[in-house]
């Protein structure tokens, strides 16, 4: 038994054409053990829990995640609930023994299978159910990469196929290789780049967009103001641009309307960030299931009561313009994203 408050269970939305049904809000587990400070292992492990209990099925993960660390930590919890719920892990991000704070981007067949053989051994797992292309080389034509993981289909090491951070053009060309079940890209009140061009693609193609960074990366919660001022020193957050300085500064206004709209519904400026994403479902007319992180069981529950708030017409109105306001970049180097291939 639990004495956790009881809240309705998520409704699902379908994983790719054809691809399992999942809760409309997966679970980003990269900062339980990576990029956002200590964390508290035994508190992460109820944070999965929890999540599970409230119909959160979709969970995210990375190799590149404290090299490999996020998965073996959530290998355990994927043993316990292997038939309830999706596994998500990327490759893409190499790190070169000379220097482990750095990530090379490789989409190489040879990397692909050292890769997927080192995931599968991490989470302790006979097939990945969705596995990404974490980021882009664009001197590796994308078809030959897709090409490869098509294969591993094949040999039934993985599921579905995902990308991340990919343009338009290129998740067209990938498609037409083998079927793309999952988009994930960063897409908040904060980020909406990918509605000019990527979402109208993955609309027309039957993909289904897995925000990240929902929230954007906390600051919309309210959570800190200045990531050099509150965040401990081996805090991701602190080099990223829109989180320190006169950019900080700036940006932290912006949360005045959806503060307004949150007041309105006796909502934290969280999950009214959340529900806006969620309600991008309806306003694009395709299925969207984000995947904020955190590692508290409270924030949990907070998060899964944002997929039943409704956002007015005037609401969406007054959240509308922030975006265009925003100061500074995603990333301090933005080659690590799609921005520079539009």
């Amino acid at each position: 038994m639990t004495d956790h408050p009881t809240l309705p269970t998520l409704p699902t939305a379908r994983l790719g054409a054809g691809g399992p049904e999942v809760g409309v809000q997966g679970l980003g587990c990269m900062g339980m053990s990576f990029a956002y400070g200590p964390s508290d292992a035994k508190e992460s492990r109820a944070t999965l829990e929890r999540a599970l209990e409230l119909g959160v099925t979709l969970y995210d993960t990375a190799d590149a995640y404290g090299a490999g660390e996020n998965e073996r930590f959530l290998a355990p919890f994927f043993a316990a609930h292997r038939d309830e719920l999706v596994i998500a892990t990327k490759f893409a991000l190499a790190i070169p023994p000379d220097d482990p704070t750095r990530r090379i981007i490789r989409n190489d067949e040879p990397y692909i299978r050292q890769a997927v053989e080192a995931s599968l051994k991490r989470l302790d797992v006979d097939v990945i159910d969705l596995y990404y292309m974490h980021r882009r080389d664009p001197n590796v034509p994308i078809e030959d990469t897709v090409g490869v993981l098509a294969d591993l289909v094949r040999e039934g090491k993985v599921k579905q196929l995902g990308l991340s951070e990919v343009t338009a053009t290129e998740l067209r060309a990938a498609h037409a290789v083998h079927p793309i079940a999952a988009v994930q890209s960063e897409w908040s009140l904060f980020s909406r780049d990918i509605e000019a061009q990527v979402v109208p693609a993955v609309r027309e193609l039957g993909v289904t967009l897995v925000p990240y960074s929902p929230l954007g990366r906390g600051f919309l919660t309210g959570s800190f103001a200045n990531a050099d001022q509150d965040l401990t020193a081996d805090d991701y957050r602190r080099t990223q641009p829109r989180f320190t300085g006169e950019n900080a500064a700036a940006n932290l206004a912006l949360l005045e309307p959806i503060r307004t709209v949150a007041e309105a519904h006796g909502a934290s400026t969280a999950q009214i960030a959340l529900a806006w994403v969620q309600q991008q479902t309806r306003v694009h007319g395709l299925p969207v299931i984000p995947i904020p992180g955190t590692r508290k069981p409270t924030r949990v529950e907070e998060n899964a009561r944002a997929a039943t708030i409704e956002l007015t017409e005037s609401e969406l109105a007054l959240l509308e313009p922030i975006a265009q306001k925003v100061a500074g970049d995603r990333y301090a180097d933005m080659t690590f994203t799609s921005a520079g291939r539009e």
